[in-house]
């Protein structure tokens, strides 16, 4: 039994970033990596409301629990997946099943022996109704009939490409039942303190400043970690990142740690290098999202015209400096298994948005004016604010009065994703390589979840959507199912409820003392177990 899956795309993932590869004068990694040493790391965004959040929480506590907590599978940079607490897994000739073997002479932190048993309550208790909900929506049962044995039955057929995400998914984790087991697994202190299989055992969390890992011993790739310490510091301020990292402090940073404009001074200094690499499979957009509760959205030509309206370049150029692209599809351009570029263009016209308007009926009235929208920019990225500026301005050219507001973080969330309260909102996505639900979610009647974040907030379904979703979700034929991917990346566009405004270009940026970092796909969720610090 092979411990990747048959039939996955095995490409490596596509190019499609502006800079890919390193910036600066950086060496490779040495042939033999260093043992001992601290490393200290930090992000570009806050602390975390948790150390491990079981629903998944964001790229925080995704950062901080993936040291500690692993899951059966995982991507790696060529596209192939690959077995980590689970050896190997196959599926049934009629794929409505899959058998995964458990690697066997694993422990938690605690020192009990890692089984079959806690692969189950995992899938069952925390990835069904927390984690992956929305993804198992035709999970009928999970088993082990053994104990290195899982045996996990879909009511329907599942795609191979699609059960290997699942397995690889970045909140999937698999966690002690004996620590999780009889409570409510959202409320459970070891939350704050988690304990796992990872290569980093939690030592401590400094409220406001930091938490602290130490090597585990007993991990099971022998071998590793190389670091004796790693060290995750909360610097919320950009500017105290930026000096934090040039004075040695911080090593390195994740998502974009300092402004755009600061990395080409510290890259100069050939202290740092500069890297685009290990965010294959989490591509962040901003995006735009029309409310269908508003009558005004019901013509798809006046959500067209939307985006018509805004120039998406001039996004990329002056507000990330050059360091995104105009979004073009709701599957983004670096990958490699799904995108096509053979969509529904809504690319900068002005002209042709105000000729949408008035066939739709919303000509222009008093004062040059058609109508009044509410812009809700979210607050939780300092950039969303500028873009708000510019679709506000976009729009007011072509005849439609825009009312801006750019809410803090709790107030964003509550006003897109509970209340929608918005015509027209700024958001975000993070989206990985397999479409179903994280990017098919947006734009399908399972994924209005009232006062659930990042999903449809927009309202928007129609038969023929929901159906298409339905079909990729169950067709096995690879060839087959990336066809019905290309046609839904078509509907989307031509219906434009939401669609990118630009791909972000997230970039780390690293000590040249720091190895063989920015080496997975998603590099922010990697265990981190064989980065080592150069003398």
């Amino acid at each position: 039994m092979a411990s990747t899956v048959t039939g996955v795309s095995r490409r490596a993932f596509g190019a499609g970033l502006l800079t890919a590869g390193l910036v600066g004068k950086a060496a490779l990694a040495q042939e033999t990596p260093r043992r001992g040493g601290t490393l200290v790391a930090t992000w570009g965004g806050g602390e975390p409301q948790a150390c491990y959040v079981p629903s998944g929480g964001g790229p925080s506590p995704t950062f901080s629990s993936s040291k500690i907590l692993e899951r059966l599978a995982s991507r790696r940079m060529d596209g192939e997946f690959q077995g980590e607490l689970a050896e190997a897994w196959k599926p049934a000739a009629d794929f409505k099943s899959y058998t995964v073997k458990v690697r066997k002479g694993v422990t938690f932190h605690d020192g009990k022996n890692m089984t079959a048993d806690d692969v189950v309550y995992s899938i069952d208790e925390i990835w069904k109704k927390h984690a992956a909900a929305a993804t198992l929506t035709d999970l009928a049962d999970v088993a082990a009939p053994d104990a290195d044995t899982v045996v996990v039955s879909f009511n329907k057929p599942v795609p191979e490409f699609f059960f290997a995400s699942l397995l690889s998914g970045p909140a999937n984790y698999i966690v002690p039942k004996h620590v999780y087991a009889g409570g409510d697994p959202l409320t459970n202190p070891a939350n704050n303190a988690p304990i796992g299989t990872g290569p980093w055992k939690f030592k401590e969390w400094a409220r406001g400043d930091h938490i602290e890992f130490v090597r585990n011993e007993s991990y099971w790739r022998r071998d590793t970690p190389y670091l004796d310490r790693l060290i995750i510091r909360y610097v919320r301020d950009p500017a105290g990142r930026t000096a934090a990292l040039e004075a040695g402090e911080i090593h390195i940073g994740v998502l974009n740690p300092v402004p755009p404009a600061e990395l080409r001074r510290l890259t100069a200094t050939t202290r740092f290098v500069a890297t685009t690499k290990g965010y294959e499979e989490a591509v962040w957009s901003t995006t735009l999202e029309c409310n269908m509760r508003n009558p005004i959205f019901a013509k798809r030509e006046v959500r067209q015209a939307m985006f018509f309206a805004v120039d998406r370049t001039l996004i990329a150029k002056t507000v990330y400096y050059g360091h995104a692209r105009p979004g073009t599809s709701p599957i983004y351009s670096p990958n490699s298994t799904f995108f096509t570029p053979d969509t529904f263009s809504t690319a900068f016209d002005p002209k042709k948005a105000a000729a949408l308007l008035d066939a739709a009926g919303y000509p222009k009235k008093t004062r040059g004016k058609r109508f009044t929208l509410d812009l809700v920019a979210a607050g939780w990225f300092p950039e969303n604010g500028k873009i708000g500026a510019i679709v506000e301005q976009g729009l007011e050219d072509i005849g439609v009065d825009v009312n801006l507001t750019v809410p803090d973080r709790s107030t964003s969330l509550k006003r897109i994703y509970t209340d929608y309260d918005f015509d027209l909102a700024i958001s975000n996505q993070a989206n990985p390589s397999e479409p179903v639900p994280a990017t098919t979610q947006y734009f399908t009647s399972a994924g209005i979840r009232k006062g659930m974040p990042f999903c449809n907030a927009s309202g928007f379904h129609t038969d023929e959507v929901d159906a298409l979703v339905e079909r990729i979700k169950t067709e096995t034929d690879p060839a087959e199912r990336k066809a019905l991917v290309v046609e839904f990346q078509k509907l989307a566009t031509v219906e434009a409820p939401l669609l990118p405004l630009v791909e972000l270009e997230s970039i780390t940026l690293a000590s040249t003392r720091v190895q063989n970092h920015s080496n997975d796909p998603n590099f922010l969720a990697a265990s981190w177990h064989d980065v080592w610090l150069a003398s």
